[in-house]
């Protein structure tokens, strides 16, 4: 029997520059990606925020006025809002984080004679001479994690000041030039790819934006509530632990069980075992009223993925990037999901045109 003709794949030098070209572009850009991770995470808030607030911008265009000027009212409209919002909660935080901090060498007092609450830990698990064993073998800053602590605070500060400075001017200027450049890149693509476009960015801009104002909306009435319930229970730290409520709300499905935890184990410290049932409680109540009231009455349809979904979008997010990629993972999700429904879509569409002349022919 003959061998069979070997067979010579012949592949051009274009072809190899291209595929060079392509890798090195894709490695490039995922390590720029990589370093300016900081950039790109004050660009997604700035967008997510732009896309909560342009609702607000679109109602004054609407009577009349220009979009920077309707954009100016906004951003000032929502600075005095913070601003005000500061004055009304910095003070009585300020002046409970001090009390907590005053109160904590009575706790480690009490934990390290064995005394109070919290004397178990000592008494049945000597935690004190495991901490001090710790400290001795790896020194404090082994124990806790960290290396030179005051530089690490210092710069911490530092980034936050310039993070939220660098996002309120993005926002604003999203705000004011960023329905141009979409109109501008829309208007560079084909009649139908563009119009495709339009459709794909009017459901991120309803999903984005609904989820954004209701996330806020949502956690601002946890912090709320949270406070109102930890007045009546007689804690010294209430609004202090509302603040830390309304902020791990923010968190998808684990915040609210997070903030449960937390601020349950500070009122058992405080106050005891039966105001923490108490909180505890509240807790349990309030997260089925927000989960199948608060919700659904909120974000209404601009969020349409199941819970599932959620769940697995929220932890992929927070692998990659922490609590910033669990907030911004919904979404992200909801952006892929329309994304990909407007392909399906168009894939269909070409599917039935390109069936219909064979459906419509004459029978012979």
């Amino acid at each position: 029997m003959a061998e069979a003709p070997e067979r010579v794949v012949i592949i051009r030098p274009r072809t190899i520059i291209l595929v060079l070209g392509v890798t090195f572009l894709v490695t490039a850009g995922l390590l720029l990606f990589y370093l300016a991770w900081h950039v790109i995470s004050w660009i997604l808030i700035a967008a997510f925020l732009a896309a909560a607030l342009n609702p607000a911008v679109e109602f004054f265009i609407r009577r009349g006025r220009s979009r920077g000027t309707s954009s100016a009212i906004v951003a000032i409209a929502a600075l005095a809002a913070l601003t005000a919002l500061g004055f009304l909660l910095v003070p009585p935080l300020v002046r409970q984080i001090t009390d907590f901090v005053d109160a904590v060498p009575d706790l480690v007092a009490d934990v390290t004679e064995g005394r109070g609450r919290l004397g178990f830990l000592e008494r049945d698990y000597h935690l004190v001479e495991r901490v001090r064993d710790a400290i001795e073998e790896r020194g404090a800053g082994g124990v806790l994690g960290v290396t030179e602590p005051a530089v690490a605070v210092a710069r911490s500060v530092v980034t936050a000041i310039v993070g939220i400075v660098t996002v309120a001017f993005l926002t604003f200027f999203m705000l004011l030039e960023g329905p141009k450049i979409i109109e501008r890149f829309l208007g560079a693509l084909p009649a139908e790819t563009s119009k495709r476009w339009r459709r794909v960015g009017v459901e991120i801009y309803r999903t984005v934006g609904g989820y954004v104002t209701g996330n806020l909306l949502i956690s601002l009435i946890a912090g709320v509530a949270t406070t109102i319930a930890l007045v009546a229970v007689g804690s010294d730290f209430a609004v202090a632990l509302g603040v830390v409520a309304a902020v791990l709300d923010l968190i998808p499905l684990a915040g609210a069980t997070l903030a449960a935890v937390l601020v349950s184990l500070v009122i058992f410290v405080e106050l005891g075992w039966v105001q923490a049932l108490i909180v505890a409680g509240f807790f349990i109540v309030y997260q089925q009223i927000e989960n199948h009231v608060l919700q659904p009455i909120i974000y209404g349809r601009t969020v349409q993925l199941s819970p599932l979904t959620v769940l697995i979008a929220v932890l992929i997010g927070a692998e990659l990037a922490g609590v910033l990629g669990a907030l911004a993972a919904i979404p992200v999700a909801g952006s892929l999901s329309a994304i990909v429904g407007e392909f399906l879509a168009y894939a269909r569409e070409r599917g039935a045109q390109r069936s219909a002349p064979a459906t419509d022919a004459p029978e012979a």
